[in-house]
């Protein structure tokens, strides 16, 4: 039947397993990762994730894994004090986070950070093409107090070196780099472009390149507040072929705004809300797609997936999102 114009994708996390936790290992986070890889499949997902289960952490429940995973690894980056998580509080647009995800002492390096072996795993199980994951470095800058640099811009683009020497040796169809933070924080756009497009450069070349931005979500709650027209010079600025984005969960005039997005960056339109347990019916997925395309141009359109991640979600609404997200595509392709 040949491949669909209009591509289905999946954002990145998925909720982790009960089993998962209850009895981990190696061995376990394989069957797992496999497991996941084949619901997204059997839901009609073209292009999976591997979940990024291996990076919860119950200790670090807000984020799950999306900070405290990165931080944890890049060398020169340890844990907060009392007065150090103090000091972090005292930043007003970290409000979401009670403390630092770290304190940079030292200069960073790629520590024990392993993204290709992450990679090499999910590739193993995954029966054909998928997408790897990680964060943006201007928000894993944001997350940490810095002692060394005193500079953050300096800082956000050494986070952003050694992500870019792992990215290099990532084998998977297409790599994306995920930023919750700027949309908040649009002076900063000139600086996070920099330094997510030195992450996106290092991607081998046959690499498909994605950055997927929203406005958070910490149990259903939008964290930053603006629009996409704030960050049209930022999203044009990216060396990326797509742009995975939030817009079930945004006004329609976002879209609008989008009708100024540079022909050369493809359009990823979020058309399942996570931040609700409502799951869209076929009908509901095939109109918001035939709204964007509407405004947009249907060519413009490459990917159609959630807004976010599905962690925070059950698995039966996370699972039903999903077969919901596959069939309306092909109701819209229909239509």
């Amino acid at each position: 039947m040949g491949t669909p114009a209009l591509l289905t994708t999946t954002v990145g996390s998925y909720p982790v397993p009960d089993w998962l936790p209850a009895l981990p290992s190696s061995q376990a986070l394989l069957d797992a990762t496999r497991v996941v890889f084949d619901i997204q499949r059997e839901a009609g997902i073209d292009l999976p994730t591997d979940g990024e289960l291996y990076r919860f952490d119950i200790n670090h429940p807000d984020t799950n894994g999306m900070i405290d995973y990165f931080t944890g690894k890049l060398g020169g980056i340890s844990p907060a004090g009392r007065p150090e998580t103090e000091a972090f509080r005292a930043k007003h647009e970290m409000k979401f986070r009670a403390k630092p995800a770290g304190v940079v002492r030292e200069a960073i390096t790629e520590g024990v950070m392993n993204l290709p072996e992450d990679c090499a795993r999910a590739a193993a199980v995954a029966r054909g093409d998928f997408k790897f994951t990680l964060t943006s470095p201007y928000m894993l800058a944001r997350t940490l107090l810095d002692k060394h640099y005193h500079d953050f811009a300096a800082l956000t683009l050494s986070i952003a070196n050694a992500l870019a020497a792992q990215v290099s040796s990532l084998n998977a169809t297409c790599i994306q780099v995920d930023e919750a933070n700027i949309p908040g924080n649009p002076a900063d756009a000139p600086l996070a472009a920099q330094a997510i497009n030195r992450v996106l450069d290092a991607v081998p070349k046959c690499v498909q390149r994605a950055v997927h931005l929203c406005f958070g979500n910490y149990g259903g709650q939008t964290v930053q507040r603006g629009t996409w027209e704030a960050l049209l010079a930022f999203l044009n600025d990216l060396h990326a072929d797509h742009v995975v984005l939030e817009l079930a969960h945004r006004p329609s005039s976002d879209l609008d705004a989008l009708k100024e997005l540079a022909p050369h960056v493809g359009i990823g339109v979020g058309v399942v809300d996570i931040k609700v347990n409502h799951v869209e019916t076929a009908d509901e997925i095939a109109g918001r797609i035939d709204a964007a395309a509407k405004k947009l141009g249907a060519e413009r359109l490459k990917y159609i997936h959630p807004d976010c991640g599905f962690w925070m979600l059950k698995r039966s609404v996370a699972d039903r999102k999903m077969a919901a997200l596959a069939q309306g595509r092909e109701r819209y392709l229909r239509s």
